[in-house]
């Protein structure tokens, strides 16, 4: 044996010596026993002891009142689940954007999205938001019992957020009840129905928070309620104690979505009876049915003082030719104080009022002209019904005017629209058009001309046709501030418009500001 070898032995000898040693200091005799005995008696477990409750802390009869409102939501809930659909849409959209030489160029973009739906009618018919299904070309209904059908587009109401859907199945189905949305109160107990986040069937109770709530001049009159409302939520129904539909779920208030894009705890629904009223219309005729005045109004509460007029009141901008109002005898810079006998507070009120409006109804209107209140009597005509989106392409001529512009923009995203946002973003100007020096990248245009657009192709065509013949003003928010800006008619050069000073020049990256 080598003296290496040796020294080797030596120390493992001394390492195994210490460690016994070592090891019987710290667990003594019984120790070395646990060490040698068999794996299986090591691992054996002596049971704990314990004693669980088999009473419950009340009696049913303590809490009758709460047992019994458990099991009539449980009941609630399970007759109005089948009347609810969960909706899938994918689709193609065409974008616009514009090259380095000013030129109109497309590109298609897939698109997706999701919601809710509540059917309405034996026959399969389906009432949800219109931004939901917009401009989507394929819409798959799953139902309750988990059946995936596609459903066809019978019509819809953009002003009201409407869509009205038919599943291509053969019933009957289940529908629900609409209730009286004008009987609903502050305070009373509601029930929210939805597909959010694409779970599935969910619902959540709350109250009715407020009504008559406003998230924009289209969007009027809305039921508010803190029932949780997600994304995913849109469309589906509100209902009340008896299972009716009070509302159709819409949006969500959001102060800051980069920093919660979740619910508030403040949701808002279209109301039943306004809603059944497009319904019957869509069904009836294919298409809505709103009342038109034929007005032009002034947006700023300055506008009237400029005039001598102090107070509530629409200020008439500008009265259309032939149009309800000129029969009437309403002329520019008169303010309209009562509607049908409501006083009206500003040009929403006003809008909301006419569009409610049955056609052919004689309406009283009280008007304050140059000091003197006078009536008069209107008869409400049908507003002009607009094509559906996609369904005319732009003209020639209105393309060429287009690229003289040289703007881009997009429609609202969902969530966008769901924040109470109306009308479309700038995403691109051409340096050389009448646009450049005047929008900017990110601007939110929410009028042209102090007129509504239901997406980018009405607002392209309103666009186009005013900027050939007339300055065209539009009205946008741009970094979080509202404003008014102009576009010079087309024969004329374009030139600088003065920004308001308290409209801060954005980020050319950033989208319309929350």
């Amino acid at each position: 044996m080598t003296e290496g070898i040796r020294r080797l032995l030596t120390l493992v000898t001394v390492f195994l010596v210490m460690f016994l040693a070592v090891f019987f200091i710290r667990n003594g005799p019984e120790g070395f026993r646990r060490w040698f005995t068999d794996n299986d008696e090591r691992q054996t477990y002596r049971p704990e002891q314990f004693t669980l409750s088999d009473e419950a802390a009340l009696e049913v009869e303590d809490v009758e009142l709460l047992t019994r409102l458990n099991n009539e939501y449980a009941r609630l809930t399970d007759a109005v689940v089948p009347s609810v659909v969960s909706i899938d849409t994918r689709g193609i959209q065409a974008r616009r954007r514009i090259d380095n030489y000013g030129r109109q160029l497309y590109r298609t973009v897939p698109t997706q999205g999701q919601g809710s739906g509540v059917i309405v009618s034996r026959e399969g018919h389906v009432v949800t938001n219109y931004h939901v299904v917009k401009d989507q070309q394929e819409i798959e209904i799953t139902l309750y019992d988990g059946r995936v059908i596609s459903a066809a587009m019978i019509g819809e109401d953009p002003i009201l957020d409407i869509a009205v859907l038919k599943i291509e199945d053969e019933g009957p189905f289940q529908p629900l009840k609409f209730g009286d949305s004008d009987e609903v109160r502050r305070g009373q107990i509601t029930f929210a129905f939805g597909n959010p986040f694409g779970l599935g069937e969910t619902v959540t109770q709350g109250i009715i928070s407020a009504v008559e709530r406003s998230l924009s001049d289209t969007q009027r009159d809305l039921i508010q309620t803190d029932a949780a409302i997600n994304p995913g939520n849109s469309g589906g129904p509100l209902v009340n104690l008896q299972g009716e539909i009070i509302g159709i779920n819409s949006s969500i208030y959001r102060p800051d979505e980069r920093v919660n894009s979740g619910f508030q705890g403040v949701g808002f629904s279209i109301p039943s009876n306004d809603v059944k009223q497009a319904l019957l219309a869509i069904l009836d005729r294919g298409r809505p049915i709103h009342g038109f005045l034929g007005v032009q109004m002034y947006p700023s509460p300055l506008a009237k003082a400029a005039v001598g007029y102090q107070g509530p009141g629409a200020l008439v901008g500008a009265v259309l030719a032939e149009s309800p109002a000129e029969l009437a005898g309403i002329q520019a810079n008169d303010v309209i104080v009562r509607f049908n006998g409501k006083p009206i507070e500003d040009r929403a009120d006003l809008f909301t009022l006419v569009q409610r409006s049955r056609v052919g109804q004689e309406v009283p209107v009280e008007i304050w002209r140059a000091g003197e209140n006078q009536s008069l009597k209107v008869k409400i005509a049908e507003r002009e019904f607009v094509a559906r989106p996609g369904s005319g392409a732009l003209t020639t001529e209105q393309e060429k005017v287009l690229g003289a512009v040289g703007v881009a923009v997009r429609d609202l995203s969902q969530e966008e629209v769901m924040a109470g946002y109306q009308g479309v973003v700038v995403t691109e100007i051409s340096p050389g058009g009448l646009a450049a020096g005047v929008l900017l990248v990110g601007d939110l245009i929410e009028l042209v001309n102090q007129s509504n657009f239901r997406d980018s192709s009405d607002f392209y065509r309103n666009l186009a046709n005013s900027v050939a013949t007339q300055a065209t003003s539009l009205q946008l928010i741009r970094k979080g501030q509202r404003g008014r800006l102009t576009l010079p008619p087309l024969p004329q050069q374009p030139k600088e418009d003065k920004i308001p000073e308290n409209m801060a020049e954005p980020d050319p990256e950033a989208g319309p500001e929350r």
